[in-house]
């Protein structure tokens, strides 16, 4: 045969061969459905009140964690948990109101799969030291309600302060995207940033959260996380005697003794004109107000009258004297030669009164802000708080010791991100919930969680595809080549058979 009988068939071979080739090798799966969406629901037991909470993501992970998108909340009516400590049983009966909402908000379809957690933190905290027996019969009644609904109810625990604030710190580099960020195409990417610390100032506490870079210098108390691939070490520097009311609390007794004289003290912490008359046993109780001296201390009945004089710097060194006694918080002893004082991190502060001053005080300097405030009149305070704040008169005169707790902890060396639109960055991401951990807890979680593999088919980059359809055009042009080469080949022999019929006649 000649090379032009044979070169059709060849290019059919190569092609279909590699066609068959492409077919195999450069393939992947694509969706031919939209990826099912996940729910999980935390329960937040707080001191006060009991908030249930929804989150929502897709079944597709980044290294083993959930990517978190939205939220909802439902507030259980009702004191907090550890109120019913004389009725049990009722405890389960106030949650079936956020639990019926629940099963609105999640389709029927996803309730069996939906994980049901329940945490409990301060008060049940304490519950569980005082009364062992009393908490745990709390968590009883709890736990039946919770199996009842039609959830995946995975169990109640108390969470440590530790663990507690190593969750809201996830949550707050979870929001600020420094775990990982989208890139234009929409993918997820490391994002390259470092991670903040958190200081959260409560009523009674302050903590200071960060991650520890060196495992080996992570003290034993801290938490280990993993989360989207990697290893987190997180460290709490718990101060019980540093949150608002204590801190109100220690500045009144220090101010009172120095003043014991006189009846009438001034506090250069509160606005000018405003006055509150305060009982000494009300100020000088407990452990975080335990004094050196207690010679010629007042009468657990004696009232003074606490009058306001709106003087920042009397304030910031009355503040520095406080926090350097011998009550002062452990981080501010060994932070200056200890190593886990992480002197390269910025911390995102989670305090009323900071949320006050960024509000009413248009400076981005902490220093100036804190002047400011503390420089206020109660008429100025007064005008802020019908315009910015729904909280009272009372508590608003406090947030200048709060803030200026905050300054002082800036000049031992930490750097506080008091940026107003990284704030309100995280508020709007945050929404409308007030507990953190929920979301760092259940973001912890989903590592637990199975990954749904979605239904697919088989698809080919638009280039191979390109390439696949040149070659196929080949073979049946190659094709049709051959087969009209066969005819035209057919046609000439027959014509030259009849002709050869025709001469012989």
């Amino acid at each position: 045969m000649s090379w032009r009988e044979l070169l059709p068939p060849w290019l059919v071979i190569v092609a279909g061969l590699t066609g068959i080739v492409l077919l195999c090798v450069s393939t992947k799966d694509v969706p031919i459905a939209p990826l099912r969406t996940k729910y999980g629901i935390v329960l937040d037991v707080g001191p006060s009140r009991t908030i249930l909470f929804i989150y929502q993501w897709t079944t597709t992970k980044a290294n083993k964690t959930g990517v978190i998108r939205e939220c909802s909340s439902c507030p259980v009516q009702g004191p907090g948990v550890s109120s019913y400590s004389d009725s049990p049983q009722k405890v389960g009966e106030s949650l079936e109101a956020c639990l019926n909402w629940a099963q609105k908000e999640i389709p029927a379809e996803q309730h069996s799969q939906t994980r049901l957690y329940l945490g409990a933190t301060t008060s049940m905290r304490q519950l569980n030291l005082t009364n062992a027996t009393l908490s745990d019969g709390l968590l009883a009644a709890l736990t039946v309600a919770l199996k009842s609904s039609p959830f995946d109810f995975q169990g109640a625990q108390i969470l440590s302060s530790p663990y507690k604030e190593a969750f809201n710190w996830v949550a707050v580099n979870y929001v600020l995207e420094n775990f990982f960020k989208y890139d234009w195409r929409g993918q997820l990417v490391p994002s390259g940033k470092g991670m903040a610390g958190v200081l959260s100032v409560g009523g009674t506490s302050a903590q200071l959260t960060s991650k520890v870079e060196e495992e080996n210098q992570a003290p034993k108390e801290g938490v280990r996380l993993q989360l989207y691939g990697q290893t987190h070490n997180v460290y709490t520097c718990h101060c019980p005697c540093h949150g608002t009311d204590q801190l109100r609390s220690r500045l009144l007794s220090m101010l009172i003794q120095d003043q014991r004289s006189a009846k009438t003290v001034s506090n250069p912490c509160w606005p000018l004109t405003y006055s509150r008359e305060v009982q000494w046993q009300s100020v000088h109780a407990g452990p975080c107000a335990a004094s050196d001296d207690t010679s010629d201390i007042p009468g657990p009945e004696e009232v003074f009258n606490i009058t306001g004089s709106s003087n920042p710097t009397a304030c910031m060194r009355l503040v520095q004297s406080l926090l350097n006694s011998s009550s002062s918080c452990s981080f501010f002893e060994r932070s200056l030669s200890g190593v886990f004082k992480p002197l390269q991190t910025r911390f995102l502060v989670i305090s009323e009164a900071v949320d006050f001053m960024r509000d009413t005080v248009p400076s981005p300097d902490l220093g100036q802000a804190v002047n400011r405030l503390c420089g206020m009149s109660v008429k100025e305070v007064t005008v802020e708080q019908l315009r910015e704040s729904h909280t009272s008169l009372d508590t608003l005169v406090d947030y200048c010791v709060v803030s200026a707790f905050i300054f002082h902890l800036r000049t031992k060396g930490y750097t506080f991100d008091f940026d107003r639109s990284v704030w309100t960055a995280f508020q709007k991401k945050m929404g409308d919930t007030s507990s953190g951990w929920t979301l760092g807890y259940l973001l912890s979680q989903t590592n637990t969680i199975p990954q749904d593999s979605p239904a697919s088919l088989k698809g080919i980059e638009p280039r191979v595809w390109s390439l696949l359809f040149i070659l196929f055009v080949v073979l049946l042009t190659g094709s049709f080549m051959r087969i009209s080469y066969r005819v035209i080949v057919k046609e000439n022999s027959f014509s030259n058979r009849n002709s050869s019929v025709f001469d012989d006649n």
